[in-house]
């Protein structure tokens, strides 16, 4: 519950889902989004999360609502499983653990890396996160086999943030157990010659090129992808918490807390510092150096701050029952506080568990009762305006969907351009007239628009302040 109150409240359909839940309902459906199937496939054909989430779909009878729901409860419960074991290793009090758990529920941005701690939806990135976190724990408590195989599910549903979790388990299993170095060398070469072949032969083929000049500029507004034109204080912040992380772990070593197994997690995490700068020098001539958007690189960092603040916090050098509980109240009571003002400053309910019951929401209601292959026009901002796209609540193809379909770009050059010609194609949604209209409906193949605007075509649909037109 803090979690969420601190993420704004859960809601279905948000942000991000704007992408996963469209991929799960192809899946499901493939008669669905017939023009923009291949703009969905640019992503998820580098996941298994639409089989997976689609999988559970027909197996549990659950809708895709219910199910998102089911699956950001267990993502939550994940991370907090993996939270609860990393302390009880590291950590000599019960209420220390208990500490850690209501820190992780203070959801907070990673400086310019395009990444929240917590999201207010379910995320594969959070699940794929939440397997980073039981691996470390596995890790730190000698269990290899199950340390793999949590980042090898976590692979299955986001593969960048396994790739980094890999990483990092990697390095440091070799530096903390000897007798491993020669069989995880060997596994890194392996995964080096498979990561080779799926970049000149394989799925990821085309991606050692450098983006050109048009395909950056598709990509203007994301900013977190090019660490070279962060702000000061975007380097402050991801360096200054390796730096804080640094810190803490000295303390511990000099308080003789360290062990071989938490001297390998402190530097295996180091080890993500390199490949991100040298991620940053590859950024001007491969593409792969972009989309793996190694900024996130400093999630992990974040959560291993987390973990060593908590400890400054909550024992240090001079650890009292005391102490511990002090700690405790003072993070419970700030998550609370925090997260009530975030709810109330939102002006949101804590749960919309499904599409809302407002002028959008039935709008995107009888979309659904029209054909399969109907195509809508919308503004491109609609997704931010009403809070979930048609793709997800009304499960039709849209013209284009500005916020979303940029950053799906990333993946696919064909994709970031088809998004930059329909942006440009429409300029101006809020002044667009009925002959502007069906003229990008002959060009595009669209049969209906909604907008609050009043136009001279055939009202097909109408709820409070919006209308739905027919284009043809």
């Amino acid at each position: 519950m803090l979690a969420t109150l601190n993420s704004g409240g859960y809601r279905y359909g948000a942000s991000d889902q704007a992408f996963y839940q469209p991929a799960v309902l192809a899946k499901l459906d493939p008669a669905r989004f017939p023009r923009d199937s291949a703009l969905i496939a640019a992503q998820a054909r580098l996941t298994l999360m639409d089989e997976s989430i689609g999988a559970l779909a027909q197996t549990t009878g659950l809708s895709l609502p219910h199910l998102f729901l089911a699956l950001h409860v267990t993502t939550l419960g994940l991370l907090a499983a993996g939270g609860w074991m990393i302390g009880r290793r590291m950590y000599r009090s019960v209420w220390t653990c208990l500490t850690l758990l209501a820190a992780l529920t203070l959801r907070h941005a990673v400086a310019r890396s395009g990444t929240n701690t917590l999201e207010g939806y379910f995320h594969p990135r959070q699940l794929a996160f939440a397997f980073g976190a039981l691996s470390v724990a596995a890790f730190l408590r000698g269990r290899g086999w199950p340390a793999l195989l949590f980042v090898l599910l976590a692979g299955a549903v986001h593969p960048t943030t396994a790739l980094w979790f890999a990483v990092w388990i990697g390095v440091a299993t070799a530096v903390a157990d000897r007798s491993l170095r020669v069989p995880i060398a060997v596994a890194a070469v392996c995964a080096g010659a498979a990561g080779a072949w799926a970049v000149t032969v394989g799925p990821l083929a085309g991606r050692l090129q450098p983006m050109d000049a048009a395909w950056l500029a598709t990509l203007r507004t994301k900013e977190y992808l090019f660490p070279l034109g962060w702000p000061v204080y975007a380097w402050a912040f991801n360096l200054g918490t390796a730096a804080l992380a640094t810190w803490l772990y000295r303390l511990r070593t000099g308080a003789g807390l360290i062990d071989a197994r938490e001297r390998g997690l402190f530097l295996g995490c180091l080890s993500l510092g390199v490949i991100f700068f040298i991620a940053v020098l590859l950024q001007t001539k491969v593409a792969l150096a972009i989309q793996l958007q190694p900024a996130r690189t400093f999630w992990m960092f974040d959560f291993l701050a987390i973990i060593y603040v908590v400890w400054a916090l909550a024992e240090g050098r001079t650890p009292t029952p005391r102490r511990a509980i002090g700690a405790l109240v003072m993070v419970l009571a700030f998550s609370v506080i925090r997260g009530v003002f975030v709810l109330v400053d939102l002006e949101r309910q804590p749960f919309r568990v499904d599409v809302s019951d407002d002028d959008w929401g039935r709008v995107m209601r009888w979309a659904r009762t029209t054909p399969k292959d109907s195509g809508w026009l919308a503004d491109p901002m609609h997704a931010v305006t009403y809070g979930v796209s048609v793709r997800v609540a009304g499960e039709r193809d849209v013209f284009v969907e500005a916020v979303k379909d940029a950053a799906i770009g990333i993946y696919d050059r064909a994709v970031a351009m088809r998004t930059a010609e329909r942006l440009d194609a429409l300029p101006d949604f809020a002044g667009l007239t009925g002959e502007q209209a069906q003229a990008l409906a002959s060009r595009y193949d669209l049969d209906f628009i909604v907008t609050p605007a009043t136009m001279a075509l055939p009202v097909a649909f109408e709820t409070g302040a919006l209308r739905v037109y027919r284009l043809r």
